[in-house]
């Protein structure tokens, strides 16, 4: 062996030789040549200190995702990742060897020995796996004007509409609260309630927001949101030891990434709002695996960078790690690139301008190297190839190395369809999320409040109809003369009202008035 590859050898077990559990990636390749000797190991406690995964098209991303969460699951460390084709349910079944693994495994040393992995099955719409649900509520005023793309406005009336409801303990659940809650604020009583104290929501900025939750209601999204909402305990479970691998299905949603990317993000906030500080781990308690995360940051608006940027800062004290995967680390904001510790780097291309600038500024995120020219590196890789660098157990990034990655244990491909359908059928978890569930959330509340209303106006204008039927009836008639009028209009009246008056009269004037006798000689015949 050289001295060149000698140094390299020993600088590459100083950075790679951790005095804990570690994950296995592959061996350094010096001048075209792989020494087994110069093993690249991630340390497991590092693993919350967030990652990379980059590279063009077919350079083996997915299957670097693949090694890394069957090393994990090995460790009893549960792993979340998004599968987008369908092609990682093929971890629960053992692989098979073939030239290009033995070649591999002769390459690297290490023998290849094919092992399957626990799994669980998830999908956004419950026909490729358990239904992954969160309510309106949990996916909060940013995510959400995400997914509807809201402009500025009609973000701050959407984060209104989520203030009125948590002021008057109104729970969101799903689209038909959010709906209600909309009409009801933007005209009428609900208007007139919210003018003084949060302002008025114009009708034009009303309708704009339901045609968009209508848009999603009509492309068969809106069962994504409501209960049972998704409990994120499941995603640490274990069985035999091993960490359950959590595979959340898009295939028959990926003409909605920025659904399901948000979606992602909104699972990733619930977990770190819901766990306790961890501090320092041996290794982390999960492992969430981001993969199209550019999908994730595309014209996003500045609250829902803030977010992002501020779940990935803090989320690692719960002991969680994150991984993006990506293209290109340019499709990355900076803010949140330069929180992520570990990176593995696939090819990249340089075939237009742009790609040589993105080549430019992925060179200069790479520490100094005496062995590569990290621009040349990085064009010529081949697939199943990458340039790493991680932290090791100080924090401290390691040497760079070109690396030739082990291949993963289990079947590199999808599961056969039969066999997803038992998988499905005998999980719990499907059961447990398969039946909606409707609870007294902000639909039936408002709509008690207005029926309320309703009667109350009913009754009082009904007692009005009654009192005024009441008088109507009591009124005389035209041409009918009241029980007074006929009293004083009978003759034996008129009669007694003469003699009072005759007697008033006497009084006045001194004289007697005159009093008919009968025959009897005394009044009435006495």
């Amino acid at each position: 062996m050289s001295n060149n590859k000698i140094s390299y050898t020993e600088k590459i077990k100083a950075s790679y030789s951790p005095t804990g559990a570690s994950i296995y990636l592959g061996a350094g390749i010096l001048d075209g040549q792989t020494i087994a000797e110069a093993e690249v190991n991630l340390p497991l406690k590092m693993m919350n200190r967030h990652g990379l995964i980059a590279g063009a098209t077919g350079t083996g991303k997915t299957r670097t995702l693949q090694l890394l969460a069957e090393q994990l699951s090995d460790a009893g460390v549960p792993v979340f990742m998004l599968d987008v084709k369908g092609d990682l349910s093929g971890l629960n079944h053992a692989g098979a060897t073939n030239a290009k693994i033995e070649e591999r495994a002769v390459q690297l040393n290490k023998p290849f020995v094919p092992s399957g992995f626990p799994i669980e099955l998830y999908s956004l719409t419950g026909k490729l796996g358990a239904q992954m649900r969160a309510t309106v509520t949990e996916f909060g005023p940013v995510l959400l004007a995400k997914i509807l793309e809201l402009n500025d406005t009609q973000s701050g009336v959407l984060a209104v509409i989520f203030k009125y409801a948590d002021d008057n303990k109104m729970p969101v659940v799903d689209l038909n609260d959010l709906k209600k809650l909309l009409g009801y604020l933007s005209e009428g009583d609900g208007a007139k309630e919210i003018k003084s104290t949060y302002g008025s929501i114009s009708t034009a900025t009303s309708s704009t927001i339901l045609r968009k939750i209508v848009a999603i209601e009509q492309q068969g999204l809106g069962g994504i949101f409501g209960e049972t909402s998704y409990d994120i305990e499941d995603l640490f479970n274990r069985i035999d030891g091993k960490g359950v691998i959590s595979l959340l299905n898009i295939a028959d949603v990926q003409h909605q990434p920025v659904l399901y990317s948000t979606f992602l993000l909104s699972l990733l906030a619930e977990i770190y709002q819901s766990m306790p500080e961890a501090g320092d781990l041996d290794k982390p308690k999960l492992v969430f695996f981001f993969d199209e995360a550019h999908l994730l940051f595309n014209d996003a608006p500045k609250a829902f960078l803030e977010q992002i940027n501020t779940i990935i800062r803090l989320i690692r004290s719960k002991g969680i790690g994150v991984f993006f995967c990506t293209q290109s680390p340019m499709d990355i904001p900076e803010s949140v690139l330069s929180q992520l510790g570990n990176r593995v780097q696939h090819a990249l291309r340089a075939f237009t301008p742009n790609d040589v600038d993105a080549l430019k500024k992925t060179v200069n995120t790479y520490p100094k190297s005496d062995f590569y020219e990290i621009d040349k590196v990085l064009t010529s890789l081949g697939t199943g190839q990458a340039l790493i660098t991680v932290l090791n157990e100080k924090g401290i990034p390691t040497e760079v190395a070109a690396t030739l990655l082990t291949p993963p244990r289990a079947v590199m491909g999808p599961m056969a369809a039969i066999d997803c359908e038992k998988l499905m059928q005998t999980s719990s978890l499907y059961t447990k999320y398969q039946e909606t569930k409707n609870p007294i959330s902000a639909y039936e509340m408002l709509t008690d409040r207005i029926n309320e209303k309703l009667a109350s106006e009913q009754q009082a204008k009904a007692e009005e109809e009654e009192k005024q039927q009441i008088e109507k009836e009591n009124k005389p008639k035209a041409g009918e003369k009241s029980l007074v009028e006929e009293i004083m209009g009978a003759t034996i009246t008129r009669q007694i009202g003469k003699e009072i008056v005759r007697g008033i009269f006497g009084m006045l004037t001194g004289k007697k008035s005159r009093t008919t006798k009968s025959k009897g000689g005394g009044l009435f015949g006495f």
